[in-house]
């Protein structure tokens, strides 16, 4: 399941030597989540190994490193909160690479099907102290086939430690579908339950959602092993 990394290897590599400006900036990240509230509580720590689950056709490698992926796209808000920790040891793991990718409203893929302008829903960034980070997106939309997903890989000490999928509640999907840009694209094909790739692991994937004044707030603690 690993695989030597390219440019992202020299930042995960610092952070392996616990190089002091690294270890700084990941301290300063992790802090950043005290406006959360309850998240860093909310994260109960998890020894569980999360399933790994398939790449899929629209990955793309060295993603910007950002926190805002939507480039401006329309679509409900979502703060996504992902925590990598040692599956082993329920240590979190700091200075790891978080990578995310997932369909816009429209249930397009940037850099696909004709989608080559810019780098839409795609980013990654290093966790802080705390294992955690933090991405600005949108609830993503749906394609015919699949439930609605967004597609996540961690990388610590140089290699891929993690492949996987995070997933959503059917019931919030359908109230979040029935609001526009969504509406406008017709009912879904596919749900958790019908979704072949969901039904091996899914269910450990399932992003615990909260509403907030705009949008919701999804939150997953990934156990992984570097």
């Amino acid at each position: 399941m690993t695989k030597a990394l390219s440019r992202r290897q020299a930042m995960v590599a610092l952070g392996a030597l616990g190089t002091g400006s690294v270890l700084s900036a990941s301290r300063l990240l992790d802090g950043a989540f005290d406006g959360l509230g309850s998240v860093g509580r909310a994260e109960a720590a998890s020894c569980v190994l999360t399933p790994e689950q398939t790449e899929g056709p629209y990955y793309i490698d060295d993603e910007p490193f950002r926190k805002n992926i939507t480039e401006g796209r329309p679509g409900m808000p979502l703060i996504l909160v992902l925590r990598a920790v040692n599956a082993v040891t329920c240590a979190p793991i700091p200075n790891a690479v978080i990578e995310i990718w997932h369909a816009d409203a429209s249930g397009a893929y940037s850099g696909f099907n004709g989608q080559s302008n810019g780098t839409f829903m795609r980013g990654q960034q290093v966790t802080g102290a705390g294992g955690r980070v933090r991405f600005r997106t949108v609830y993503p939309g749906w394609y015919s086939g699949r439930t609605t997903h967004i597609h996540v890989k961690v990388h610590a000490g140089g290699s891929t430690v993690h492949t996987g999928q995070l997933y959503f509640d059917d019931t919030i999907t359908d109230q979040v579908y029935a609001t526009q840009p969504y509406a406008s694209r017709g009912q879904r094909d596919t749900d958790n339950a019908s979704d072949g790739i969901y039904r091996s692991g899914g269910a450990s994937s399932l992003l615990t959602l909260t509403t907030r004044a705009s949008g919701y707030l999804g939150r997953l603690t990934m156990g992984v092993q570097p």
